[in-house]
């Protein structure tokens, strides 16, 4: 065996290279355990840990439900067993249609002495009847009057006609409910027109996804974009807002690309607000230009995730990081340890201190805004800040993924903070994610927004739907109360444009 001499120097860098193709090769090693963790891992971020290792010492307190009661227990042949409790339902206000299955006349006699029979109650069962959308045409006839007298005797002669409401799209056969339906089959259902055009065609209707599409850009720049700039002008009335945004895909954009990408923004309203108010702003890019411009004038709280975009904001508004972005990067870094050694890893840790945090912030949401900044302040902030100093000293390799956790908590630490200034104010921004992801489960199915004018169109519509739906209504008919409506307002009048909005149509002044 032959020695090789290397002098001191020698040695400390081959020393150092290892160490450095050590860190790489695990790098790379994390980095393939998180991709396929991603591809066929649970989405979830529970986890086993979220509850056992924080409530290990008052496990009674925090599951025991005082006020729910006990189970009905069953006999089953010769043990018991807790009954469960029903899921499904049906309305009682579902019109209720009542076949009846009686004997006929020479059937109606006693087997026993030949008497008459009399019916003395009856058996009955109830079963949920659905029937496919059913379209009919609706013509509207205007009577036209003359005086019979004066097309005898005079030579003008005075015509009058009947009050007839105004179309939803002039020169079209399109009616309130149909362009409502088509909406809520889009936007609500994410069906795309060329499946509605063929669901239209097997009834023999004839409705090409061209005309579908021109009756909801008109529909939507006629009568939803006054109701649309009307939220926008009471949304930025609020204190609070939360903000997010996702990509879009956009054909025929001017200057760009097919395959380029487009983003759809969202800014709603926070938990405080009276009236949620849900708006989506369609722009070409995520540059913090088109944030800026959305809130122009506007000052307070804005929930929004780590993205560098809203950091540019004006000083007037006060970004508020969110604690469920950070806690995810916890959660990737440990789902990628070895399951042995979880338990000890600094993701781990890291991640039970976010739990931690969501634990009390569970405990604080019934509370007035007031008492949940006082027990923020006595219980959320010394845990908080003993988390920070964790990592601070941590000593995460910086590339890896818990690394990256950590290096995240700490950059992003001013805004993390900002929640406990106000007891209206979230922990989190996963109000905006709800909201977004109604637009991120439809653009799976229609892909694509073929014109700027449809993502525009699109953004608007989305707007009313998500608004409806957060305060109780269902999208049809609200969607078609204003189809009905909104032609025959003038809509430059901001109380007859507010009797368009869902708030008002929820106590039921506009229905």
């Amino acid at each position: 065996m032959e020695t090789v001499t290397i002098t001191k120097a020698e040695y400390d860098n081959l020393v150092g290279e290892r160490a450095r193709l050590e860190r790489q090769v695990e790098y790379l090693l994390e980095q393939m355990r998180l991709s396929r963790h991603r591809q066929f891992g649970a989405s979830s971020e529970k986890s086993e840990y979220d509850l056992t290792q924080l409530n290990l010492f008052n496990e009674v307190e925090v599951m025991a439900m005082p006020e729910q009661p006990e189970p009905e227990l069953v006999e089953v042949e010769k043990h018991y067993r807790k009954k469960r409790s029903a899921t499904d339902r049906l309305p009682e206000d579902l019109p209720v249609e009542i076949i009846e299955y009686t004997l006929s006349e020479d059937e109606q006699v006693c087997c026993e002495c030949g008497c008459a029979l009399h019916v003395m109650g009856y058996e009955s069962r109830r079963e949920l009847k659905i029937i496919p959308a059913q379209a009919s045409i609706v013509e509207h006839r205007r009577a036209v009057y003359s005086c019979r007298h004066c097309e005898q005797t005079d030579i003008r002669v005075p015509i009058r006609k009947a009050e007839v409401p105004k179309p939803v799209i002039s020169g079209s056969f399109a009616s309130p409910e149909a362009v409502a339906h088509i909406m809520n089959q889009k936007f609500v259902m994410s069906v795309p027109l060329y499946r509605q055009e063929q669901e239209f065609q097997r009834d023999d209707i004839l409705l090409s996804r061209q005309t579908m599409s021109n009756w909801l850009l008109k529909a939507a720049e006629d009568w939803l974009e006054p109701v649309y700039n009307r939220m926008k002008e009471q949304l930025l009335e609020q204190d609070v807002l939360h903000a997010d945004e996702t990509t879009l895909q956009v054909l025929r954009e001017p200057g760009k690309t097919a395959q380029s990408k487009s983003y759809m923004w969202l800014y709603r309203t926070s938990g405080c607000a009276e009236h949620p108010i849900v708006l989506y702003d369609y722009q070409l890019s995520r540059k913090a230009e088109h944030p800026k411009q959305f809130l122009e004038g506007w000052s307070g709280y804005l929930h929004a995730d780590g993205y560098d975009g809203y950091h540019k904001l004006p000083e007037r508004i006060a970004v508020v990081g969110c604690w469920a972005h950070l806690r995810r990067k916890f959660d990737e870094a440990l789902k990628i340890v070895p399951e042995k050694g979880r338990e000890a890893s600094l993701a781990f840790i890291g991640k039970r201190y976010c739990d931690r945090l969501f634990a009390l912030e569970h405990e604080f949401e019934d509370l007035p805004p007031e008492q949940r900044f006082e027990k923020r302040i006595e219980s959320s902030k010394p845990l908080m800040e003993e988390f920070f100093a964790w990592a601070d000293l941590c000593g995460a390799a910086p590339k890896s993924a818990v690394g990256k956790a950590a290096y995240y908590a700490r950059s992003q630490r001013k805004y993390l903070e900002k929640y406990l200034l106000d007891g209206r104010l979230e922990f989190s921004n996963n109000r905006a994610e709800r909201s977004v992801k109604p637009f991120v489960i439809g653009r799976k199915n229609w892909l694509f927004a073929n014109t700027p004018r449809g993502a525009k169109a699109s953004a608007v519509i989305y707007s009313l739907i998500e608004t409806a739906k957060e305060n109780g209504l269902k999208p049809y008919d609200y969607l078609t109360h204003i189809f009905r409506a909104a032609p025959n307002l003038d809509l430059h009048d901001t109380e007859q444009l507010d009797a368009l909005l869902p708030n008002y149509f929820k106590t039921g002044a506009g229905a």
